[in-house]
Order: C-alpha cells, then structure tokens, then sequence
C-alpha cells in the first residue's frame, strides 16, 4: 500500500495542496515546513472524513502559517518609499501616503485613518526613510515609558533611566546602574510583545543573570511569556524600514 499522497482540498474558496503521510501513530498531525509545505500525518486507516475534519478545524491557521512562510523564503524585499508601501506599527501593516510640501516646518509621519502619513519638503528616499525612523523613536519611547510605568508595581526598584537605541543586536538591555535601553523598532511589534521586552528588562533589576529566578519572575507577572516572544523571533526580519 502506498503510504503517502499528494492531495489538493478547496474550502472557503481557497485551495491548499498538501501531502499525507499514513503512519504507524495514534493521532493526527498537521506540519509545515520552512518553505511552506502542508503535510499531514495520519494513523493507518483514518477515514478521509477525519482528514478534512482536521484540515477545515485548522484551515486559518493552515493559511496564515503557510503564507508567512512562502514569504518569508521568497526574499527580503528592499522597501521603496513611494505611496502604497507597507510598514509594520503596533504588529498591524500600515500602507503609507506621502505628502510633498516645501512649506512644512519639519518632515513628520503622522498615524491617520488607518494611513502612515508621511509628510516632506521634498521627494527624496533618505529624508523619508529619516522621517519614518524619528516616528518609530518617539513612539517607541512613549510606549514604553508607559508600560514601564504599568508594570512598575510589581517591583521594588525603578529604573535609573530610560533610552531608545539602535542596538542591532538586542531588543533591551539592563545594566547594572537601572539604565533600561529597547531597540526603536519594538514600535513595530504588537502591544504584547512590547510588553515582554518590558517585563524581559525589569526583571533583570531584579536579577542580572537569566537563571531559573529570573524567569521564575518573568512567568510570574507574564504567564504567556514564551507566546509574546515567539512573534519577536518570527517576525523580527519584518520590522524594517
């Protein structure tokens, strides 16, 4: 008996391919790989009623999950600074419409009806991308000075001072002065995950290592912790300008 086929089901007026796997197993399994490949694995004798059960209960995730993946592997895409381009804010994708005025006081990008609205003196790709980096540092400084200010109940001390940095390398710092750091394009990531990096860098005024009691800590005031960061790992080659 062949123990694999290559299978195609239509549903919500889409269409996935995939391949299923009967194998030598109690349950059934859906599993995608780094190119976005749909594969089920199945019992021996599961009934196809059973398979498209299982395909239609998880059909968004299947979705989501595969196109992230095909284009995440398609190619990092140069952005290019002209109407209709996208660029991430709080983990929603935000089209951008550029407004050319030599009488301005000074290039800004503004967050209106659902539109990253850039606003400079002339059409010119490094004065834009300028534009959009200064928004993205003020946000991210205004949002975590906020969240910082939420969270800062469940600790004794308070941070010596906060800076937004263009550190490549880390989404925040402590050190051992109480001086907290994040990276400016936590702007770009959902709420929840800014939340992590947040409660990631107070932790660490507490302890300085990543030992079990710190993240003891960590889990105590985010019990969904590893989820927040998840997105960060995942979608982190996203989050450029």
């Amino acid at each position: 008996m062949k123990k694999w086929w290559h299978m195609i089901h239509q549903y919500k007026s889409e269409i996935v391919d995939y391949n299923i796997i009967y194998k030598k197993r109690k349950t059934m399994g859906i599993y995608i790989d780094l190119y976005g490949h749909i594969e089920l694995r199945v019992p021996k004798g599961t009934s196809p009623e059973s398979i498209r059960h299982l395909l239609e209960s998880k059909w968004d995730w299947i979705q989501s999950k595969s196109n992230e993946l095909k284009e995440r592997t398609s190619g990092f895409k140069e952005k290019v600074y002209d109407d209709g381009e996208t660029f991430l804010y709080l983990g929603k994708t935000y089209p951008v419409c550029i407004t050319i005025d030599e009488n301005i006081k000074q290039d800004c990008v503004l967050l209106e009806e659902d539109k990253l609205h850039i606003y400079v003196k002339e059409q010119d790709d490094d004065r834009i991308k300028q534009a959009l980096k200064r928004f993205y540092y003020q946000q991210c400084k205004n949002l975590v000075e906020k969240r910082i200010k939420i969270y800062q109940s469940y600790f004794k001390m308070k941070p010596r001072s906060i800076r937004i940095s263009d550190n490549k390398s880390n989404w925040g710092t402590c050190d051992s002065k109480l001086q907290l750091t994040f990276n400016w394009k936590l702007a770009m990531a959902p709420m929840e995950s800014i939340d992590y990096v947040v409660v990631h860098e107070m932790c660490h005024m507490v302890h300085l290592n990543h030992d079990r009691s710190f993240w003891r800590l960590v889990g105590k005031i985010l019990p969904d912790y590893e989820q927040r960061k998840n997105w960060l790992n995942q979608s982190s080659w996203k989050m450029v300008i």
